[in-house]
This record gives structure tokens, C-alpha cells and sequence, in this order.
């Protein structure tokens, strides 16, 4: 037998290797019926999977292809079919925190956002729901911050924008997953359509305080170096987006649709030469990302801005103190002005 049919069987046989490993994983968390039922169907498509990679790769002289890929092929089109059925929904039994929906309105210059986020945390399991609708001066405007906080590891980080208003105010803007009752997060059920997505609109004190001070988490807070117009249009481009999850629910994506690229798709739209990169799918090197675009406060190296970011201890001293968002930007450059290149 020549050698090309040896190469292309073999090609052949690791493509049915990745599409078997896809649809088990794919058929294990969304086969719908009872546990049973899900293992028996997922072991007859891995079953099915490895008797097509065997009649492929079964080249000896005289040995003929059998209906093994073909059966396979099949079987393959008919789970694509079915995946797709599977919708997005904003109708579920919502874990609290993300239980309800951010909506804006815009007047001219004036935003009022119903559904702002402003839970009093104890603990992950004992806090207090607040949901309340807020009102903001788009010509007040004046900088944003990016917030890093890992959960995972130095390579994956949660990543929010916070934008702040010349009267003092401020909004934490963060993609999450809309968890159901009961459901725990899970970056590989991430990847098949576990979880829908939701924009959080939230007070500092709720959706930074949780992180740095319940959940353990390492913070980090970064003035973004944006001007004043292309500012604006990413705050409007978080409203957008949240305004397309009201309307149209989507699923959220471990790699593809996710709490960082939402950040790169919308700075994208004010700067289309923005050049992918490996860190967007890292998302803990996100903020390196960002310095090297000139996109954090310039005059200063990335490892200062690094070390000078990291806000956990401020935000343990601070508690639930009314200057939160102050205390914990002392000694952030770009945010506290005694702090000097």
C-alpha cells in the first residue's frame, strides 16, 4: 500500500480521536436523562470512536477500509445536530448573585442602571442581597481601572473593569458565569454550554471586597491609560453587551467568551490593530498584555505597577468602611497622586 494512504489514514484517525474525545465530554455533561443513561451513551460513542480509529489504521496489504469511519462520520453529524439545539435561556432557577439582569438606560449624558449589585458579604454562604438602580453623568467620566484577581494560579485571573466619576462615584463592570442553584463553577464544563453568561454591574465594596476579603483571593488594581473619548465608548460597550445578554442569552466560554475577552473585544473596536496574543487566553498575564499595548499608567516599569497594585492588605484593613474604593488605591500609580514615577 503506498505511502500517502498511510499518511492520510492516520490523519484520518486523529481527527476521529479529537471528535471522539470532543463528544464524550460533550455527551457526559449534556446528555440529557439520568446518570446511567448519560455513562451508557457516552461509552457507546467512545466504543464507537475507537473502532473507526482501529479500522483505520488497520493498513496491512489487502485489508479493506470497513464502514467503521463512515458509521462514525455519521454518528458525528447527528451529535452536531443535537448540540446545536441546545439554547441559551435567561429563564433558570439563578444562584442570588447573579439572579438578576443588568439594565440601562441613556438620556443624553444621563445613565441609569437598574439591577446594580451591592451585596453586604459575611461569607460566601451568608450575605445580604441588595439589588438597586443607580444613576451616572457620562460628561463625569474621568478613568477606569483594571482589577486582576486570581483564583487559580499566577496564569488565570478574574478580570473586571471599575470606571470612576469626577463626583465620586464608580461601577465594576464583570462577564460572569450565571450559575444555577446549587452549581459550582468549572472551567472544563465551560467549554460545553454548562453555563450561560451575565454581565455584573456591582459596587467596589460587593464585587472586589468578596474576592480580596471572603474568597482569599490575590487582587491586583491598575489605572488604565485611556483618553477621555475612547473611555466613554468602552463604558457604552459594556452597556452594549449587557443589552445583548438581556435580549439574547448566550453561553459563557471557558476560552472563547470569557471575562478577558470581552475587555479585548471591545478595546479592539476602539483600536482594531490590537494584536492577538497568548496572554488573552492566560488571562492572570492580561495586565502585561495591557502595559505592553501602553494601555496601563506609563512612567513607571510593569514589576512597579506589579507590586504597587496588589490591594489585599489594603482591603483587609479597610473592611467595609464607606472609603473602600480609597483606601484601597493608596499607593496605586495613576490612582493615588502622591504616588510619583
Amino acid at each position: 500500500m503506498a505511502w500517502y494512504v498511510y499518511v492520510l489514514r492516520s490523519f484520518l484517525a486523529l481527527l476521529v480521536l479529537g471528535a471522539c474525545a470532543w463528544g464524550a465530554m460533550a455527551l457526559a455533561h449534556r446528555c440529557p436523562g439520568p446518570a446511567l443513561v448519560r455513562y451508557l451513551v457516552t461509552a457507546v460513542w467512545a466504543l464507537l470512536g475507537v473502532v473507526a480509529i482501529v479500522a483505520l489504521l488497520r493498513v496491512r496489504a489487502g485489508m479493506p477500509l470497513q464502514g467503521w469511519p463512515l458509521a462514525f462520520l455519521i454518528a458525528l453529524l447527528l451529535l452536531i445536530g443535537w448540540w446545536q439545539t441546545i439554547r441559551a435561556s435567561n429563564d433558570r432557577l439563578w444562584a442570588a448573585d447573579v439572579a438578576q439582569l443588568l439594565d440601562s438606560r441613556i438620556d443624553g449624558e444621563h445613565v441609569t442602571l437598574h439591577n446594580v449589585r451591592n451585596f453586604e458579604w459575611r461569607t460566601e454562604t451568608d450575605f445580604t442581597p441588595r439589588w438597586e438602580t443607580r444613576e451616572y453623568e457620562l460628561d463625569k467620566l474621568e478613568n477606569a481601572d483594571l482589577v486582576l484577581s486570581y483564583w487559580m494560579g499566577p496564569a488565570i485571573a478574574h478580570t473586571l473593569v471599575s470606571f470612576g466619576f469626577s463626583d465620586g462615584r464608580r461601577v465594576v463592570f464583570s462577564i460572569e458565569i450565571r450559575k444555577k442553584q446549587g452549581q459550582k463553577f468549572s472551567a472544563i464544563s465551560g467549554f460545553f454550554k454548562d453555563f450561560e453568561a451575565t454581565l455584573v454591574a456591582a459596587d467596589e465594596r460587593d464585587i472586589l471586597r468578596v474576592r480580596s476579603n471572603v474568597r482569599g483571593e490575590t487582587t491586583y488594581l491598575y489605572r488604565l491609560n485611556i483618553p477621555p473619548k475612547q473611555l466613554r465608548e468602552v463604558f457604552l460597550g459594556y452597556l452594549a453587551r449587557a443589552r445583548e445578554l438581556h435580549d439574547t442569552p448566550a453561553w459563557y466560554n471557558t476560552l472563547t467568551s470569557n471575562c478577558t475577552t470581552i475587555v479585548f473585544e471591545i478595546a479592539r473596536l476602539i483600536a482594531p490593530g490590537l494584536p492577538l496574543d497568548y496572554r488573552l487566553l492566560l488571562s492572570g498575564y492580561f495586565a502585561e498584555y495591557a502595559y505592553d499595548q501602553g494601555g496601563l499608567t506609563p512612567g513607571f516599569t510593569y514589576a512597579q505597577l506589579y507590586e504597587r497594585g496588589n490591594f489585599v492588605a489594603r482591603a483587609l484593613a479597610a473592611g467595609d468602611s464607606p472609603e473602600f474604593s480609597t483606601l484601597i488605591r493608596e499607593g496605586v500609580p495613576g490612582d493615588d497622586p502622591k504616588v510619583k514615577p
